[in-house]
């Protein structure tokens, strides 16, 4: 496809017949020789990337001379419903999507070597890393394989999307878990909003060594979502790294919020209908834990959570362990099999804990509190809580209560970063 750049300073982004055209336009010199084309677009945890339009678009304008198949790139996540792709993809035919499966569909293509890992951990982690993704990636039947996305700050990564759409959302089990765990041992404050991570290095490498073989093209968008209506600033279209690193630097420009003073409490809503577990709903730890002040609370309202875990197996070794701090997990991965087993899951509990500097509150309707209490949380009742913290009156950013009480309100955590700029630099 046509490498392309296009960006929007209006307030209100990219009107979508821009996007059509710039989407007409990429595809426009490779469209007659198509025969059999795979979309890998975001699951409905990513629904604000805009990638669901992007997948009709393309879809419809593919349809009539070529087979278009799509593969939300799950990784661990549960598959989506039949409503959930109806509200992110439109019309496009169920018959035509693909679930991924994590443990089961995947090839091994090669190896990360052990020394390079060691060199780009920073002597964290003395492993290979073995390189798996979903085997209708490296399907040769495909003419073109489009991996569309959203680049944001990321906990694992440091900026999501380029190569983790392909070697975590299309990944497999043993790839997923060394990742997250290469991710927990550097540290979330060193590697997120930021682009050369260990981790991204790792993937790289994958990519230049294990895909250059396939008709791969990166379709990547930079949105917000003031209010909950998506903003698309910019999409960033190409094969080469390039596309991916002027995504780069508009997320850090758009996605990134620096405070000027650190939160004393934070308030984070999750939207029922796209944070259903505490494994996607803690990005509202991940991404303002650079914010808080220490000795503060975060308040996390979560209408639709209703258990721990995407993955039922998950959901039990959260429920297990919990959320107990980082040296705890350390200590519990080297004497228990289970988590040396789900790397990725012992990860998440690093991620999902304070380490004591701040209080964490879950406020849950469909989660009974002892549930939450076992898992290392703080809870209140969302029903009462949310009448002190009403999202319907609260605006993005510092907010005074009638009783003098400041807050700071964040509509949706899965399309920032909050940060003090000095925990930052």
């Amino acid at each position: 496809m046509k490498r392309m750049s296009l960006y929007s300073e209006r307030p209100e982004g990219l009107l979508d017949s821009e996007l059509y055209a710039a989407l007409d336009l990429a595809i426009l010199s490779q469209k007659d020789r198509l025969r059999k084309v795979l979309l890998l677009p975001p699951d409905f945890t990513r629904f604000h990337s805009g990638a669901g339009k992007i997948a009709n678009h393309l879809y419809h304008v593919l349809k009539d001379t070529c087979q278009v198949d799509v593969m939300p790139t799950l990784g661990t996540h549960v598959p989506m419903t039949d409503e959930e792709i109806r509200q992110m993809y439109g019309d496009i035919p169920l018959e035509r999507f693909i679930v991924h499966n994590w443990r089961e569909d995947v090839v091994k293509l090669g190896e990360v070597p052990q020394e390079y890992v060691t060199e780009v951990s920073e002597g964290l982690v003395n492993e290979a890393i073995p390189v798996e993704v979903n085997r209708l990636v490296v399907d040769p039947s495909y003419d073109l394989v489009l991996s569309i996305g959203q680049v944001v700050p990321h906990e694992v990564v440091g900026m999501a999307n380029y190569g983790k759409n392909l070697f975590v959302g299309c990944g497999g089990r043993d790839m997923i878990n060394i990742v997250h765990m290469l991710g927990a041992f550097y540290g979330l404050e060193r590697l997120m909003g930021r682009d050369f991570s260990p981790v991204r290095k790792v993937f790289d490498y994958a990519e230049e060594h294990f895909l250059q073989k396939v008709p791969l093209c990166y379709i990547l968008t930079v949105t917000t979502a003031p209010k909950g209506e998506i903003q698309m600033h910019g999409l960033f279209i190409g094969r080469e790294r390039r596309a991916f690193e002027e995504a780069v630097a508009l997320a850090q420009q758009t996605n990134m919020i620096f405070v000027d003073k650190p939160m004393k409490k934070c308030v984070v809503l999750l939207d029922e209908h796209e944070f259903k577990t505490t494994w996607v709903g803690n990005k509202a730890v991940y991404r303002t834990r650079m914010a808080i002040a220490d000795g503060g609370e975060l308040v996390i309202l979560a209408p639709g959570v209703e258990r721990f875990g995407e993955d039922m197996g998950i959901d039990a070794i959260i429920r297990k362990y919990g959320y107990c701090g980082r040296e705890n997990v350390l200590r519990l991965v080297k004497e228990n099999r289970d988590l040396q087993e789900n790397l990725g899951a012992a990860a998440h509990l690093i991620h999902g804990s304070s380490d004591g500097r701040f209080s964490i509150t879950y406020c849950t309707q469909k989660v009974p509190e002892e549930e939450i209490r076992q898992v290392h949380f703080n809870w209140a009742p969302y029903a009462e809580t949310v009448k002190r913290y009403n999202p319907e009156t609260l605006s993005d950013g510092w907010n005074t209560l009638p009783d003098g009480e400041e807050i700071y309100f964040v509509r949706n955590p899965a399309l920032g970063l909050w940060a003090s700029r000095d925990r930052f630099e």
